[in-house]
C-alpha cells in the first residue's frame, strides 16, 4: 500500500512526572479524527513526532493507559528530543 493510501493515525501522549509513573495516551484516533488530533496539536504549539510504527502500537492501547515498559525508550528518545527544542526555543516551562 502506498504512503498516501495509508490511513493517518495519531495518538497523543501527556507525561507529568508529578503525576504519572509513565507517559499516559491522551488521544488516539485513526483517519479525520487523526487529522483533528495533528490539527490541535499544531494549533497549541504542541511538537508533532512522525513514526508510523510507533504510532501503530500506541494507537493498540486504551485513552487514559500509561504506555507499557516496551515502549519506553522509544517514547523516551522522542521526549528528550522535544525537551531540546523547548529548551532551544527559550521554553523552559517556567
Amino acid at each position: 500500500m502506498k504512503e498516501r493510501e495509508r490511513i493517518r493515525k495519531a495518538v497523543a501522549l501527556r507525561y507529568n512526572s508529578e503525576e504519572d509513573k509513565a507517559p499516559r495516551v491522551v488521544a488516539s484516533g485513526r483517519g479525520a479524527i487523526a487529522d483533528k488530533i495533528i490539527t490541535a496539536a499544531r494549533e497549541a504549539g504542541v511538537p508533532i513526532h512522525r513514526d508510523t510504527h510507533l504510532a501503530e502500537m500506541l494507537a493498540g492501547l486504551d485513552v487514559g493507559s500509561e504506555i507499557p515498559v516496551e515502549l519506553y525508550q522509544m517514547v523516551a528518545e522522542i521526549l528528550v528530543f522535544i525537551y531540546s527544542l523547548d529548551q532551544s526555543r527559550g521554553k523552559s516551562g517556567k
